[in-house]
């Protein structure tokens, strides 16, 4: 059984790690590139249970919920997309850091583009709820693979409540999977922020995949959708899948990019290309400012 939302820290872990105060500010978003690769959250909003179980070359992924929770999802990933811009901001400016973070709840909200108020905290709660009791057990980043590291996306978490019982603040500890990561800056991406306004879990997850592999190439890249299918991890039909593929397409609500679907020889293959930007309009899009004028 996972312990509740209202957990105490336990006290060695504190001893044992300095606490990182995290500072409010419109700096970049950072994700980390494993997240962006591999099918660790569920894509959809409805509760989902079943268990992840993807092997592919020499990564495994497994990842395994409760029923009271259910699995993280990819818009509770946004909890951990403020954690490690705030490590790697904090890292770039020469101050410490750490697993334990301490950070307020209106922070986390307004950084991912959330409301302030009352049910965006409950459900800022459930959805740490989620990232505590979802389990991983993977093979990335591992010396062989037959190794698995076990985590949960958050180790432990509480809350601090004033008299009235109004939030007052947070404090979490990473997995040190995850920290890792984040602390090498080889394996850290900064994103735009208009991902945080991305409605479908479907859309979400093509953005974090197309920011990793394609990056700003001038060429594009590309995938087979029957390899997209596989990645996503989702449990809705391939037809589904390649479906609601179709009409993001034709929505084109990516961020920075173009999508394109092909059929070459009876396979369809997603294209995707960066869109042209300059300096400062990139800039503005990276920090959520209002677009640029040009003369």
């Amino acid at each position: 059984m996972h312990a509740p939302r209202s957990l105490h820290i336990n006290t060695d872990a504190r001893v044992q790690l300095d606490l990182f105060r995290t500072i409010p500010g419109d700096f970049a978003p950072r994700d980390a590139q494993d997240l962006m690769s591999w099918p660790f959250f569920s894509l959809a909003k409805s509760k989902r249970v079943k268990p992840i179980d993807f092997e592919m070359g020499t990564v495994r992924v497994n990842v395994e919920a409760t029923p009271e929770h259910g699995m993280a999802t990819i818009w509770d990933a946004d909890i951990l997309i403020w954690a490690a811009s705030q490590i790697v901001e904090a890292r770039d400016n020469g101050r410490e850091t750490s697993r334990l973070m301490a950070t307020t709840p209106h922070e986390v909200l307004t950084f991912t583009g959330r409301g302030t108020a009352g049910h965006n905290y409950e459900r800022l709660k459930a959805a740490l709820d989620r990232l505590q009791s979802t389990t991983i057990a993977t093979s990335i980043r591992q010396p062989s693979q037959r190794r698995r590291h076990r985590f949960s996306w958050i180790n432990e978490w509480k809350e601090r409540l004033d008299g009235a019982g109004r939030p007052l603040g947070i404090e979490l500890i990473l997995p040190d999977w995850f920290y890792s990561a984040v602390i090498d800056s080889a394996l850290v991406l900064t994103i735009d922020r208009a991902y945080f306004d991305l409605t479908g879990g479907l859309e979400r997850w093509l953005y974090r995949l197309v920011r990793k592999h394609g990056g700003h190439q001038t060429g594009g890249w590309s995938f087979d959708v029957s390899h997209l299918y596989l990645k996503s991890g989702v449990l809705s039909p391939r037809k589904q899948f390649a479906f609601d593929l179709r009409r993001i397409v034709l929505r084109q609500p990516l961020p920075g990019y173009t999508l394109r679907l092909e059929t070459t020889l009876g396979r369809e293959r997603l294209n995707f290309t960066a869109l042209p930007v300059d300096a400062l309009e990139k800039a503005a899009r990276i920090f959520g400012l209002a677009p640029v004028d040009k003369p």
